[in-house]
């Protein structure tokens, strides 16, 4: 058989799928404990060791997705707000990063000092549309290169200066990457190429800088940023589907939010988005998570109105001790309970928000009620009983209170063999196997 070994090393846990290029099948999966306090290899290879551990698997291409070390955290500048930074936001989140940082106009000096202190990986610097505005972009650009800016910058904004301030910024000594316009017209969203851009800077800048390994190895061995690798692999399942998808991604830090849909008249009606609608999503709940960030779902349930008081003073009590123990392993029953009702409660906020277009910033939302396909994401979907975690998805599915349009029919599925970063990971160079092996494990269910 031919193999191919996909890894994705996260910041707590390193998980691995083996997978037979031939047809597409699941031959084996492992994880281990990420080692990031040392080097992040030991905990790779130990799990690559399990994994393959009487396969013939020897010689077989290594695919390998990270967020350890943080992942990648970006910094949008833009021309104005509600335009060109807003679309620059979307685009950053497709993208595989954490936006830590917005900021639109032309920088000043506290703009600036706030950059620094967003202490971002990348900064992906827009404005304007092709043709128009140019003076922003300028002056911003400028305003970096003065300041000798350090940080690697993705340059994606109005193509008329594009070359000229590409010139001014490397002549001052800034990493730049140029890319494509992300809003070359009004109410067109085009992330394909910053999304590259900002891929190609997370390889070559990012992952060796966080000194997360000793040698090079490992940065020769990374071809994504963890989410990045799992929006692809959303991606081909939709495509391999036909149809409009959702997947909710419970973490310890944060919930993310996945969807596809559908491009319908809004894309180009009278009430289009002015920065553009991104029909391939993902949004980060930086405040929902089971472990560092567990208090913070209970009080975002509490804001949602999803708790009674005497509830919220009872979980408030077990999501204080999951952050601070991240590694916190539950037990008993009882302590599975809360982790199940933690879950719960973040997915049902992260999905809301995602509807509502609090996270992605569309003042109409995301229409999710054509959703065929929720999928749920995480360890503590993936290791928990069958009833819990069908529980977990029930209860997210059947949150139709408010005027959010959450998915009328979908059928829930959990990526139990951890396939989704796989099936990305596998995409552009096996694209036959990544799509059975979504298929045998995700659609068919």
């Amino acid at each position: 058989m031919r193999y191919a070994v996909c890894a994705d090393v996260g910041s707590t846990y390193t998980k691995v799928a083996v997978v037979d290029l031939d047809g597409g099948a699941l031959a084996a999966a492992a994880s281990a404990p990420t080692t990031v306090g040392t080097d992040v290899l030991h905990g790779l290879d130990a799990a690559v060791a399990a994994a393959t551990a009487g396969l013939v698997a020897g010689g077989a291409p290594w695919y390998v997705c990270s967020s350890a070390g943080g992942g990648l955290r970006l910094a949008v500048i833009g021309y104005e707000p509600l335009v060109t930074a807003q679309a620059g936001r979307r685009v950053g989140l497709s993208a595989g990063a954490n936006v830590v940082h917005v900021a639109a106009g032309r920088l000043g000096a506290a703009d600036l000092a706030a950059l620094r202190a967003a202490r971002p990986d990348v900064v992906l610097l827009v404005g304007g549309t092709d043709g128009g505005d140019a003076e922003t972009l300028t002056h911003n650009a400028t305003r970096l290169a003065r300041a000798r800016w350090r940080v690697p910058v993705v340059l994606a904004g109005n193509v008329v200066v594009r070359d000229e301030l590409h010139a001014v910024l490397v002549g001052a000594g800034v990493p730049v990457t140029v890319a494509d316009n992300v809003l070359p017209r009004i109410g067109v969203l085009a992330p394909a190429s910053a999304r590259a851009a900002i891929r190609e800077v997370f390889l070559r800048h990012v992952i060796g800088g966080k000194r997360l390994s000793r040698g090079s190895r490992f940065a020769r061995l990374v071809r994504a940023a963890t989410p990045d690798a799992v929006l692809t692999g959303v991606e081909v399942l939709a495509d391999t589907l036909g149809g409009d998808l959702v997947v909710v991604d419970v973490g310890g830090a944060t919930t993310d939010v996945y969807s596809v849909l559908t491009p319908d008249e809004r894309a180009t009606g009278p009430g289009r988005e002015v920065a553009g609608s991104l029909w391939r999503a993902r949004t980060v709940e930086g405040d929902l998570g089971m472990r560092w960030s567990a208090p913070g779902v209970v009080r975002a349930a509490d804001e949602e109105r999803l708790l009674s008081d005497a509830e919220r003073d009872a979980l408030a009590a077990g999501a204080a001790a999951r952050a601070g123990d991240p590694g916190f392993l539950p037990s008993g029953d009882a302590d599975r309970a809360v982790d199940a009702r933690i879950a719960t409660l973040a997915a049902t906020v992260a999905l809301r928000r995602h509807a509502r277009g609090v996270a992605t910033g569309e003042r109409a939302g995301r229409d999710l009620r054509d959703v065929r396909l929720m999928v749920g994401s995480g360890g503590v979907l993936r290791h928990a009983a069958d009833a819990d975690a069908a529980g977990v998805l029930g209860a997210v599915l059947a949150d139709h209170a408010g005027g959010w349009a959450l998915p009328r029919a979908a059928r829930p599925v959990v990526d139990v063999d951890y396939v989704l970063a796989a099936g990305g990971l596998l995409a552009a160079e096996h694209p036959e196997a990544a799509v059975a092996l979504l298929r045998r494990h995700l659609a068919t269910h």
